[in-house]
């Protein structure tokens, strides 16, 4: 774990968490978590995708869906009582009947939603694991919208997990201003192992993005198993902090100077020959 930052340097973090089926446990844990944290202020926590339910089934999922409101004002109210701004990884919100969008909500210090990103690439694949077979879009609805939003830590870009594949939305953040890139996940062990951070590191590199990986690990009560390894990679590529395995946090102050001086020196987006349509 790097060195904490001065009192008035902005500090992220990453949570690794192991979430269940209960919210109310999760959002228990997360209380717990919270007061493991550094006293530095601004702070932004940055949480795994699916920290709040981890179901056996999306329609387990959407029944949490039709009752997230009161979990975002529990959200808020921690967000005011810790003073910190919040990247609550996935939440469920409902979309209809029948969906919901696995939505990444960022609150600030005064527990306000100041940006939403509802997941845009849906994991709908085959992997060699116990699960076998993952349709996400069963449940989940896509959303469509890149989201770059102003913060005491700099500009922030919101992706979920999936999304870390695609690198046409990741240089769509930089584009459009982002500095730092969250991708709360859940990664499956065998897709972890091979591609994770290769993935993570190359996102960095071609955005010159500070990139926060807050993960799920372990085997969770609905049966999965999650790769774990939160990540902080800096916009040279390097890795800053990392959470193999277990519960826990990891966290870095971001150098925006020294980003902007790697930008000016190699400035990647003004040579950009490809502008790739995302839609």
């Amino acid at each position: 774990m790097n060195k904490t930052a001065s009192i008035s340097t902005p500090t992220i973090v990453a949570l690794q968490m192991c979430s269940g089926l209960n919210p109310d446990d999760n959002i228990a844990n997360l209380k717990r978590a919270l007061k493991t944290l550094p006293a530095t202020r601004p702070l932004l926590v940055c949480l795994p995708e699916a920290f709040l339910v981890f179901s056996k089934s999306g329609s387990d999922t959407l029944l949490v869906a039709k009752q997230v409101e009161r979990y975002k004002l529990q959200l808020s109210e921690l967000c005011q009582h810790h003073n910190i701004w919040l990247n609550a990884g996935t939440m469920p919100e409902p979309f209809n009947e029948h969906k919901y969008h696995a939505a990444s909500h960022l609150l600030n210090n005064q527990g306000e939603l100041v940006a939403t990103y509802n997941k845009i690439h849906l994991f709908d694949v085959n992997v060699d694991d116990k699960t076998g077979s993952y349709r996400e879009s069963d449940f989940t609805q896509a959303g469509s919208d890149v989201v770059v939003v102003d913060s005491p830590f700099g500009k922030i870009g919101l992706t979920v997990c999936y999304d870390l594949r695609f690198s046409g939305l990741f240089n769509d953040l930089a584009r459009q201003g982002a500095e730092i890139i969250l991708v709360p996940s859940a990664f499956t062990v065998v897709t972890g192992q091979a591609h994770w951070q290769p993935l993570l590191a190359a996102r960095a590199i071609e955005t010159q993005c500070y990139v926060v990986a807050a993960a799920q690990h372990g085997t969770h009560e609905n049966g999965r198993q999650t790769y774990g390894h939160s990540i902080i990679i800096s916009p040279w590529g390097n890795t800053l902090s990392e959470l193999p395995t277990g519960t826990g946090f990891i966290s870095c102050h971001a150098d925006l100077d020294q980003l902007q001086k790697i930008r000016r020196d190699m400035p990647v987006q003004s040579h950009q020959r490809f502008r790739e349509h995302l839609l």
